[in-house]
């Protein structure tokens, strides 16, 4: 991956829903100014989400998504419809298109409650708006006449949208505390499980945030640490490392030198570091029948020794001395109901967009089941969770008192 690509998981993610033929895939295309979704006068050409991470002009770096209608019919059709609903969970912005020949439908309706109760903003397109027996009724808030066949009123529908997306410019993984002429330490382990001839998006994510600050970047494997910093004329302002190597990884760093991890970046950037730290206590009470959920935002061949799978129960046994159940998940099969784990423990989410990290969240949140991620439950473990956010301001203050 191109070091000066955005990320999927940091672009604005923009859906298009709406009833079978109402022109979804038309008025993405034209929006995009491409042929991504095939276009028919068949209902459900559209049997799959169809996801494009793209550059549009002025609303810059989003992924557009193309769902199935949310008026499809049979068994294979509510497949459909709930992977429609699966893609709420990741939309920053809903584009709900309606046929301007029928108005908003009963099902249009539903999708509108849902949108009002999952707080994503959204915009109402009327398409076929250039026919004659199109309605002028429209919804005076959200509501806007369009036609993807002759490309009224998509330049209007474009900056609806762009006044929309968010303004992340200040969000960022680590420039509230690493300046110019600081020097970052990054342990990266290369072992089994490390992609071949290249970093993972946490890393790269780092590694760039690194560079456009000014500051130094110095790449290193654990068992490389204490050498490379002993090498250095200037003191490194943090250590950085991979959550499987902190125990060895925090023998080598002084004291005096800042200590986290690439997950525990990405869980603050999620907005939910406090909560992980809150959550990872309850291993303390832990019982041999209880379960424990072990989720990952992407889906990856397992290798002998995988973290999710074999290292993290093993960790887990290790510390509490007992051996409960666990449950896995990856990709997009987060359980809707939660209630049977005692825990959740998630990957760093550096696949997953805050929208759907926050979704996951929430609903553990909602159904009282603490959620922790790799990076705490690791660092929890291994005695050095106050140390590991002491790089955020206060934060360790904030563990005192937890």
């Amino acid at each position: 991956m191109d070091l000066n690509a955005t990320p999927s998981a940091n672009r604005t993610h923009i859906a298009f829903f709406g009833v079978r033929n109402a022109g979804k895939s038309s008025v993405m295309n034209a929006v995009t100014g491409q042929n991504i979704a095939i276009v028919s006068d068949i209902k459900g050409t559209t049997t799959d989400p169809v996801y494009k991470a793209m550059e549009i002009l002025p609303l810059g770096p989003v992924t557009i998504i193309d769902t199935p209608g949310i008026d499809d019919e049979g068994t294979l059709g509510q497949m459909r419809i709930e992977k429609t609903r699966q893609v709420l969970r990741k939309t920053d912005i809903a584009i709900l298109v309606v046929d301007a020949l029928k108005g908003i439908t009963a099902a249009d309706e539903q999708m509108i409650d849902l949108f009002i109760k999952q707080k994503i903003p959204y915009i109402i397109a009327y398409n076929k708006s250039d026919l004659n027996k199109a309605i002028n009724d429209i919804d005076k808030d959200h509501g806007i006449l369009i036609s993807a066949k002759d490309n009224k009123g998509i330049f209007e529908l474009k900056e609806k949208i762009g006044h929309l997306i968010k303004n992340d410019d200040e969000k960022s993984l680590l420039k509230d505390f690493i300046q110019a002429g600081d020097i970052a330490v990054l342990v990266i382990p290369i072992d089994k499980a490390a992609p071949k001839g290249r970093l993972i998006l946490p890393q790269q994510q780092v590694i760039r945030e690194v560079l456009d600050v000014g500051a130094t970047a110095i790449i290193t494997q654990d068992d490389k640490l204490a050498q490379t910093i002993e090498n250095l004329k200037i003191k490194p302002k943090v250590v950085i490392t991979d959550s499987q190597a902190f125990a060895n990884v925090k023998q080598q760093t002084p004291d005096d030198i800042y200590l986290t991890s690439f997950s525990i970046l990405f869980s603050r950037y999620k907005g939910n570091l406090l909560s992980q730290m809150i959550a990872v206590k309850t291993f303390d009470g832990l019982q041999a029948d209880d379960k424990i959920l072990i989720a990952e935002g992407c889906t990856h061949h397992r290798q002998c020794d995988d973290i999710g799978t074999v290292k993290l129960p093993r960790w887990i046994e290790k510390y509490t001395g007992i051996k409960p159940q666990y449950c896995f998940s990856s990709g997009t099969q987060f359980p809707d109901d939660l209630s049977s784990y005692k825990m959740i423990i998630h990957c760093g989410g550096c696949m997953l967009n805050e929208k759907e990290m926050q979704y996951r969240l929430h609903c553990a949140q909602q159904q009282n089941v603490p959620m922790a991620n790799y990076g705490t439950a690791i660092a929890y473990m291994n005695g050095i969770l106050k140390r590991s956010v002491q790089v955020f301001a206060d934060m360790d203050k904030k563990y005192d008192i937890l």
